[in-house]
């Protein structure tokens, strides 16, 4: 029982970076293009105008997501290489200083002092550089910044995201479309939530109520701000 709930740990680890990209993009897929197409449509706009609205929301909000996602991460990742490339200057040219320093992580953690330079010998002569990158600087392989990565998982995220409110949009007649797509986005922001905290092993009520009620906010007060604009125009 305990190996099986430690594989399964080091699993829901190894998903923090892309499930967290993922359920970015989609929340933000669902409500961004959802209140936007409640703003057109409380704003008395045509059908079609809607889903042009709709459907310039989602690919514009698909670019700045992998955009503003690859930058991000990119830094993240740019910041991991240069302080590798130092600790691997430092191993180089200080190696004694290196192992001590090692040891001293090791002994601050509850080591005796005596078994605390064994590890940190036996750890630097196996792969130095990844045992400082890893208990000195943090970085793991599991939780390393991959760019290239995010920014696809939040392009094409965003876009199932923004796509189920605007085929929503498409298939309900005008009459009803505003509380449809209200309804149906938060239905859909509430699955979401709970999927996510399901597979990150968090509480499923927590992830689903939050996501829901700032989506829920988010979209009413679009959809206020279309009415008065329509109104005044």
């Amino acid at each position: 029982m305990s190996r099986s709930r430690k594989h399964s740990e080091r699993h829901v680890t190894a998903r923090i970076n892309w499930l967290r990209a993922a359920v970015l993009g989609a929340n933000d897929g669902i409500v961004s293009t959802a209140s936007l197409v409640l703003g057109v449509a409380a704003a008395h706009a045509s059908h079609a105008s809607i889903l042009v609205a709709g459907t310039a929301g989602l690919v514009a909000g698909a670019m700045s997501m992998a955009a503003g996602e690859y930058v991000s991460v990119h830094s993240q990742a740019d910041i991991e290489n240069a302080e590798l490339a130092k600790e691997q200057l430092e191993l180089h040219t200080d190696s004694e200083g290196e192992h001590k320093e090692l040891a001293a992580i090791y002994v601050g953690r509850g080591l005796d002092p005596a078994l605390a330079a064994q590890v940190a010998v036996q750890l630097m002569a196996h792969d130095a550089l990844d045992a400082h990158a890893r208990d000195e600087l943090g970085i793991t392989d599991t939780q390393r910044a991959r760019p290239l990565q995010a920014a696809i998982a939040s392009a094409l995220s965003f876009s199932i995201g923004a796509a189920l409110p605007l085929l929503v949009a498409a298939v309900t007649p005008e009459p009803i479309l505003i509380p449809s797509i209200f309804l149906s986005a938060l239905l859909f922001l509430v699955l979401l939530g709970a999927l996510a905290a399901r597979v990150g092993g968090a509480r499923v009520l927590a992830g689903a109520l939050r996501i829901g009620f700032w989506g829920a906010l988010a979209m009413a007060m679009t959809a206020g701000i279309g009415a008065l604009i329509g109104h005044a125009a």
